[in-house]
């Protein structure tokens, strides 16, 4: 698939057939994180890749519908950079048109994940002056939402609003 078509059709996936993802493809998944666009180059990220299911149970709280995904990637950020928040998003963003195009099924978890940050860190052991931007759960789709996207015509301004 070509990275037009994962962008035009990705959507976020919250039901997983529970079937496993190789190390091989959550790898190439992470790499597309790691290369995403960041401030001055400061790379401000890691990522735990937990595959492990009694440490996914622990995340249900955020969403209970992560039960069945075959991993979820935690995306941690050093808050010591300028533009850490986007970062971050530009890594997610990249890591769901990746799962996408390697027809993995993913969705981006923040809302209901940081008022269980300083929870999450301690299960996960990072460092407590790291942030934990968002959970990634990833796995094989046992959906395809075909919600609409507002036209081009809708949000396209040329020159002003």
């Amino acid at each position: 698939m070509d990275a037009l078509e994962a962008i035009r059709t990705r959507r976020s996936i919250r039901k997983f057939t529970g079937e496993p993802v190789p190390r091989e493809d959550l790898e190439t998944i992470v790499d597309a994180g790691r290369l995403a666009a960041t401030g001055s180059n400061r790379q401000p990220w890691d990522f735990i890749v937990v595959q492990e299911k009694t440490t996914i149970e622990q995340f249900l709280a955020a969403g209970p519908w992560m039960k069945t995904a075959a991993a979820v990637i935690a995306v941690v950020l050093d808050p010591a950079s300028r533009w850490w928040v986007e970062d971050g998003s530009a890594a997610i963003e990249n890591m769901l048109i990746a799962c996408n195009a390697l027809g993995y099924g993913a969705t981006w978890v923040e809302g209901d994940a940081l008022p269980r940050e300083e929870a999450f860190k301690q299960l996960l052991g990072v460092p407590g002056e790291k942030r934990l931007l968002a959970l990634v759960p990833v796995g094989v789709p046992d959906e395809h939402p075909a919600r609409e996207k507002r036209p081009l015509e809708q949000v396209i301004h040329w020159e002003r609003y």
